[in-house]
């Protein structure tokens, strides 16, 4: 008998997972780099079930991993809460609604692109899209950038991005090592 409940809990809760993952990549437009004010609303917020920081952390490691931020954050998130059945869930709760919406689009595209009003629909949706990747930008300095060496590693990889040729990746690679050797130095300082 308890080992049924425990079943119909552990159902219950997988099932949460996906409506909740399902809600943000229904509500998400833009990419993973929008994505992480809605989940922080739905996952941190509203369900409790991580911090702030550890979705920060999350996000931040989905960023450096290949494939899509959205499907590797779910999947952090998803085998923290329910170990692997809770990655699997999570991961077709934050894909689902782009499938439907790329096979609603992919067959009306073609008929409707060229309606003026279909065109300014997407650039309404640019710049709202635009919106939510700088407040997720300002939310991940205000989190993160909290000391000088903090400061210091922001400028200069901000300073790469923008002036150099330098892939993103190798700025996130680099930046581990010199983030540790900074934090070193300005403790024993």
């Amino acid at each position: 008998m308890a080992i049924h409940k425990l079943e119909r809990l552990s159902v219950k809760m997988l099932l949460q997972i996906f409506i909740s993952f399902f809600i943000t990549g229904a509500t998400t437009f833009g990419g993973g780099y929008s994505m992480l004010p809605i989940l922080t609303k739905e996952i941190v917020i509203k369900r409790g079930w991580i911090g702030e920081i550890e979705i920060l952390d999350y996000y931040s490691i989905s960023q450096c991993l290949p494939g899509l931020i959205a499907v590797n954050t779910s999947l952090f998130i998803g085998k923290k809460l329910r170990g692997i059945p809770g990655a699997v869930v999570a991961m077709l709760g934050i894909i689902t609604p782009s499938i439907i919406v790329i096979v609603v689009i992919a067959s009306l595209y073609v008929n409707f692109i060229e309606i003026p009003v279909v065109g300014s629909m997407f650039a309404g949706i640019r710049i709202a899209v635009g919106a939510l990747i700088t407040g997720t930008v300002i939310r991940l300095i205000k989190q993160s950038v909290k000391k000088l060496p903090h400061l210091l590693l922001f400028a200069g990889a901000f300073l790469l991005m923008i002036f150099s040729n330098l892939s993103p990746i190798w700025v996130v690679v680099f930046a581990a090592p010199i983030g540790i050797l900074l934090e070193r130095v300005f403790q024993n300082a």
